[in-house]
């Protein structure tokens, strides 16, 4: 099994219940094995229309699924919690990235690993810091090293738990 990282964001509905409800929907899909939770952080939208701030989360799974199989069943598991795609960055009940696949680069334009986005976005590093004390983003570096240099000022630390120990 790879290792691969995947952001988790709500700001619709009740966001805690949705990213509780997507960590075990992804413990049901054949081929993924959630090894790692994060803490969720509340955090202030970047980029898009004005909305309200999100929930994120950071789950660390290994997985034998190809990366296109993956994305699929994460799609899947977005519209099941009634995902509508209509404003980029616009506000959504559930928003599942993959980031990163051990040793998978691609520049499909559906799914481009690692994601070109993640090394400069607090709402991403700072919960898979939590996740994955060691973690590197492929391409840029140690995630610790990333995330010293990002504004971190619109995270914030929350008491919100997603699971317990997954092992």
């Amino acid at each position: 099994m790879r290792e691969a990282v995947l952001a988790l964001g709500s700001n619709l509905g009740d966001s805690a219940e949705t990213l509780r409800g997507a960590v075990v929907a992804l413990q049901t899909v054949p081929g993924v094995q959630v090894r790692a939770v994060s803490s969720v952080v509340e955090t202030d939208p970047v980029g898009g229309p004005e909305q309200g701030v999100y929930l994120n989360a950071v789950v660390v799974i290994g997985t034998d699924l190809e990366p296109m199989p993956l994305l699929a069943a994460c799609q899947r598991i977005e519209q099941d919690f009634d995902r509508v795609r209509e404003v980029r960055w616009g506000p959504r009940t559930l928003d599942i990235d993959v980031i990163a696949i051990d040793g998978v680069r691609s520049d499909d334009p559906d799914l481009t690993l690692p994601h070109p986005r993640a090394h400069e976005r607090g709402f991403v590093l700072v919960p898979w810091l939590d996740a994955d004390a060691d973690s590197v983003l492929p391409g840029h570096g140690p995630v610790s090293d990333l995330l010293a240099g990002v504004d971190t000022s619109g995270v914030r630390s929350t008491d919100i738990v997603l699971l317990g120990d997954p092992s």
